[in-house]
């Protein structure tokens, strides 16, 4: 049995450090500043760049170096957690992501136009890193709350993360339109690039910081290494078949799973893709982005706690299946912007819907597992689909840029995803009724 305290004030504020630690991955790097800057870095050969000796184009390789990130991790998950799941302790395999995708961060001080794969290489790394410790980091929820207040807890997590991460990237965005405020001058440290990559440092060292306080606050549980055993890897495939075989048994959470992977192709790929979007698609400037980063993160905030709030009134089901419908519009709204005022526009909706949809998705897995105690195990398959799903997901937007030349034509596939996932959606909630 779990030795945590459940609805712990101190440990649930602790767990919620978390988001606001790494969220600055998800907005910084991954998000608003990263993007644009390593467009700009492989801008020359008309946005080509070359790998194995085929020339791509350079935001489709970003794209495939994301999708590569989540796949290595959807492979490593099963592995891990079966290991912590032997061990009884997940903290240590969260502290080792952590450091792993924090430190490719500070790393991307030195990423510049001669080291192009240099670049590539770190944000896979940092994409293993941040949604290695993901994994883990989940896991933790139904130990740490009951399930009438998960709902809460994973909103307030998220509400962290947008908010924290947001404050970093408003230094950031001073740093890089007004560098002389901090003491930098022209032809100092190269001043095209500098405040950019000191940005990147800035996050790393953000993220393992503020991590410290949740590695301080999460108990350890004891450690049973004699249960670590050669056939570890085979039990983590196998604790995955066993999750597969229970869904046999727990019909409603078979089907919410299978529209999470479909809704969060088209959910997941819209973040990692949007600044690139802007950028390429649209020519807005850096700081422009940067904004419309900034407008997603706040209203995140509130869009997090309106759709916890909105679960309480009409169920999980009902709130999931109005933000994916509102992700519906905003795709085809993404279709026909060419310029800025409703590309900003375009991101307060984003965010609204952003926060939402991911908070309540996981509340809703948590609340929907039968009795067990292997919650890494289920999370684990959780992630899973989700790594796969982002996989796919970016994979499916770079190669149809790369193919016909147009992001735009990439929106199509996302919102046949969302289609998808709205349908099972449909399917469960008429499933509940009907049971009624």
């Amino acid at each position: 049995m779990s030795t945590i305290p459940v609805n712990n004030k101190r440990i649930i504020n602790g767990w919620a450090m978390y988001d606001w630690a790494n969220s600055v991955y998800a907005l910084v790097i991954a998000t608003a500043i990263f993007p644009p800057y390593y467009n700009y870095v492989t801008s020359s050969n008309g946005h080509k760049v070359s790998i194995f000796g085929h020339w791509l184009d350079n935001s489709a390789i970003y794209f495939f170096s994301i999708s590569l990130s989540f796949l290595i991790v959807a492979f490593l998950s099963p592995i891990l957690s079966a290991l912590a799941d032997s061990i009884g302790n997940k903290k240590p395999f969260m502290q080792f992501f952590c450091w792993l995708g924090s430190l490719s961060c500070m790393s991307m001080f030195f990423f510049d136009k001669s080291n192009i794969s240099l670049g590539i290489a770190l944000i896979i790394l940092a994409g293993i890193g941040f949604s290695g410790s993901i994994v883990f980091y989940n896991a933790y929820l139904p130990e740490i709350a009951s399930e009438d207040q998960q709902d809460k807890v994973s909103a307030k997590g998220f509400g962290m993360g947008y908010f924290g991460s947001s404050l970093l990237l408003v230094f950031c965005l001073l740093l890089i339109l007004h560098p002389t405020w901090f003491g930098l001058q022209k032809n100092l440290f190269g001043y095209d690039s500098f405040p950019v990559r000191f940005s990147f440092l800035l996050t790393g060292l953000w993220w393992l910081g503020f991590a410290q306080i949740t590695f301080r606050r999460l108990p350890s549980t004891p450690i049973n290494y004699e249960h670590v055993h050669a056939g570890v890897i085979k039990s983590g495939y196998a604790a995955l078949h066993d999750v597969l075989k229970q869904l046999r048994n727990t019909p409603i959470l078979k089907r919410f799973l299978i529209a999470f992977f479909f809704y969060s192709m088209g959910v997941q790929t819209v973040m990692y893709v949007a600044s690139t979007f802007g950028s390429k698609e649209i020519k807005l400037a850096q700081d422009q982005l940067i904004l419309t980063m900034l407008i997603i993160q706040y209203i995140g905030v509130g869009g997090a706690f309106l759709f916890a709030w909105l679960s309480k009134k009409i169920g999980n089901f009902k709130s999931l299946t109005l933000a994916v419908v509102l992700w519906i519009f905003i795709c085809f709204g993404a279709y026909f912007v060419y310029s800025a005022i409703p590309f900003l526009i375009l991101g307060g909706c984003v965010g609204l819907v952003m926060g939402g949809i991911q908070s309540l998705s996981r509340s809703t897995y948590s609340k929907l597992l039968p009795e067990t105690e292997n919650h890494a195990s289920f999370f684990s398959f959780f992630d899973v689909s989700e790594k796969l799903a982002i996989t796919l997901g970016t994979f499916s937007f770079g190669f149809i840029d790369e193919w016909t030349g147009s992001m735009r034509n990439s929106i199509v596939v996302l919102i046949a995803y969302f289609v998808v996932g709205i349908i099972i959606l449909g399917n469960i909630l008429w499933k509940v009724h009907k049971s009624k």
